[in-house]
């Protein structure tokens, strides 16, 4: 059965809507079977663990599986190359193994697979590019042909956060004969999409694991091809996700989402993701006497900004204002704390009272959404904080916030999709070169909470810990920020907060 696009009938149209020119291709019958879609980065390697891009997590989820597989509506973990998993120790942990899956290559899937990959990564010498996911990691051992035990360097209580999305399972001989970069363009997995085709930064091609086991929380793949290009101009994109030359976009400007919202072939949602904005204060001085280092200061800096106006009208979409150093659905994240509504007549009072009647200059940083940035420049202004712009790239920023010239920062985390604050919060009050509050007592009880597999510890110290981040406004929580799908409206597919779209989940109408 194919399906026959009528756009032919209103391109003329949607030419003046969308505002864009372009040479219109030859309408062809589109498959049922096929998804094209198309992202703008160029991912030099499909190897997981040699990519930091959210492309690289796409290719992972699709291609190869995990341990445990975290269900993007319920959070729930479930069993996917585990059956089961249990925690011997604060610092051992003991899983069954599924039998019966087979790689792509045709290799069975068992222990030893599971054992290679967690040393392979876990090893510094192999220099795996994002640590943090597998530096937690001291060894794994075989106990039997289906079961494997993990030690931890130490407690680690979201290693079964990590082990859901972040450490997929690699064929141990196909990968020691390989290596990294022959198998960065000849991957192989157990997932319900094999990789058939790659034309390194271009294209790649998908196509349904039919041998895929039964009983994964994944799930059977219903499209039976899926095809990537990458296509550096999102204007490109947008002209043929119109012409029907794509099926799927996302991360599509404001602007060219608005224009497509009157497409009536093109369905558009700004769904909310993990990633959070927040305004981060030198509350200690690291850069000389600021102002910023007296917490009524702080304070003001907090009522003076209108966040719930920026969510609503620059962000858009399911943008909503968050309140704690935390995205709400993470583990151990509190809403139960001090709150900042928009008050600048408060902000005003709280500035004279800290000797700043007529307000003060300070330097704004910022890496990312210049837009909000600006709106909150012209917040402070209105309470009498003349705070001067310097927009840099994400290097330049880090550079200077380690050189301690970086005073007031509007910054963004969104947690490489890790639904636990130890990813957020942990990172960034930990006395290193980001936390500008440098409090003993807020680290203190986050190493106790990421080191603690007791969830009631974990919970009361991490409220501890977020409950006085917001009573002495070392951060400002801002907003949620979202990412602009575009597609084909016959195509089944739902975006979750992690930004990582799940294609197997995906279906033809």
């Amino acid at each position: 059965m194919v399906r026959i696009p009528w756009r032919n009938i209103v391109v003329t149209v949607l030419v003046v809507v969308v505002g864009l020119v372009w040479i219109l291709p030859v309408y062809a019958e589109k498959s049922n079977s096929t998804l094209n879609f198309a992202w703008t980065k160029e991912l030099e390697t499909l190897d997981r663990y040699y990519n930091t891009a959210r492309e690289g997590m796409i290719v992972s989820r699709h291609v190869y599986d995990d341990l445990v597989y975290r269900d993007p509506e319920t959070w729930e973990y479930k069993p996917l190359l585990a059956t089961s998993w249990k925690w011997i120790d604060p610092t051992t942990m003991e899983l069954e193994l599924r039998q019966g899956v087979v790689f792509h290559n045709g290799e069975k899937f068992d222990a030893d697979d599971v054992v290679y990959t967690l040393n392979y990564v876990s090893d510094p010498e192999n220099k795996v590019l994002v640590q943090r996911n597998v530096n937690w990691i001291k060894k794994a051992e075989k106990l039997g042909p289906y079961k494997v035990r993990i030690i931890l360097h130490q407690p680690f209580p979201a290693a079964l956060e990590y082990l859901a999305g972040n450490v997929p399972i690699y064929p141990n001989e196909y990968y020691a004969k390989v290596g990294p970069q022959g198998f960065g363009l000849k991957p192989v997995g157990t997932g319900p999409y094999k990789v058939v085709e790659v034309e390194q930064g271009k294209r790649i091609v998908f196509e349904k694991n039919t041998d895929y086991f039964k009983g994964s929380p994944k799930g059977q793949p219903s499209i039976d091809s899926i095809v990537q290009r990458t296509i550096p101009e999102m204007t490109t994109m947008v002209a043929e996700l119109i012409t029907g030359g794509l099926d799927w976009i996302y991360m599509v400007p404001t602007d060219q989402a608005e224009k497509l919202e009157n497409v009536p072939t093109i369905k558009v949602v700004r769904a909310e993701t993990m990633r959070i904005g927040f305004l981060q204060m030198d509350a200690t001085g690291r850069t000389g006497d600021t102002p910023l280092k007296d917490v009524r200061v702080r304070r003001a800096i907090c009522y003076a900004v209108d966040r719930e106006a920026i969510a609503r009208n620059l962000v858009g979409g399911q943008s909503r204002v968050v309140h704690a150093a935390c995205y709400p659905s993470q583990f151990g994240c509190t809403d139960d704390l001090a709150k900042y509504d928009y008050d600048p007549d408060r902000a005003k009072k709280l500035l004279a009272e800290a000797g700043y009647p007529d307000g003060f200059e300070v330097d704004f940083y910022g890496y990312r959404d210049r837009p909000y940035g600006e709106a909150i420049v012209g917040y402070l202004r209105e309470v009498g904080i003349k705070a001067n712009m310097k927009w840099l790239k994400y290097s330049a920023l880090r550079d200077a916030t380690k050189a301690d010239r970086v005073a007031l920062v509007m910054n963004t985390w969104g947690s490489y999709g890790v639904n636990d604050i130890s990813n957020i919060t942990g990172q960034h009050f930990r006395m290193e070169y980001n936390d500008f509050a440098r409090d003993q007592d807020v680290t203190d009880w986050l190493n106790e909470g990421d080191n603690s597999i007791d969830e009631a510890k974990r919970l009361e110290v991490y409220s501890k810990a977020l409950k006085k981040i917001a009573d002495q406004a070392y951060w400002l929580p801002l907003f949620t920020w979202v990412a602009n799908y575009a597609f084909d409206e016959d195509l089944n597919f739902t975006p979750y907060p992690d930004a990582v779209p799940r294609f197997f989940l995906s279906s033809w109408k």
